[in-house]
């Protein structure tokens, strides 16, 4: 197989502070843990990562142009909401998601128990198979805020084939 011109690839990052109290939603799922992530949103990074990878595969704007911190109505809004637009948004560029490709960066929670979980909710979501979707969960091994538990991040690749007018 041979890769066209009309395919993107993008990167990202996100990363929330935790605080105390739930749920804690990571890719579209709500994970059992006693704290969930700071955000304008509902903190999902995860989501939040790959959307902004899956935008910029496309050449569409960026998360935080489309969904600002700015504006109140994004406040505590669902990610899964976030990426039915941004999926809404590709095809009307008349692009698709080929493939994602994520990982998890906490001492907390363990995400091998969710990852099905979460490869099925995202690839729901953006209209692929679940195995062209891969999430992993890594320790940062007591090093920094993500080592010391104060937070969670996610970094995400995108492959994503775009239309002619994109």
């Amino acid at each position: 197989m041979s890769l066209s011109e009309n395919v993107g690839v993008g990167i990202s990052m996100d990363s929330h502070r935790l605080v105390d109290g739930g749920p804690l939603i990571l890719g579209g799922i709500e994970i059992p843990f006693d704290k969930h992530m700071s955000g304008h949103s509902d903190g999902d990074c995860v989501l939040h990562a790959v959307m902004d990878a899956v935008l910029s595969a496309a050449g569409l704007k960026d998360l935080g142009t489309i969904f600002p911190n700015t504006d109140e109505s994004n406040r505590g809004r669902s990610s899964l909401d976030m990426c039915a637009e941004v999926s809404r948004r590709l095809s009307v560029a008349g692009a698709r998601v080929l493939a994602i490709d994520s990982v998890v960066i906490c001492e907390a929670p363990r995400i091998a128990p969710h990852k099905e979980a979460i490869r099925a909710s995202m690839a729901e979501v953006f209209g692929i198979k679940p195995h062209k979707v891969n999430i992993k969960g890594k320790t940062a091994e007591g090093m920094g805020p993500m080592g010391r538990g104060e937070g969670i991040e996610a970094r995400a690749v995108a492959l994503v084939e775009r239309g002619s007018s994109t």
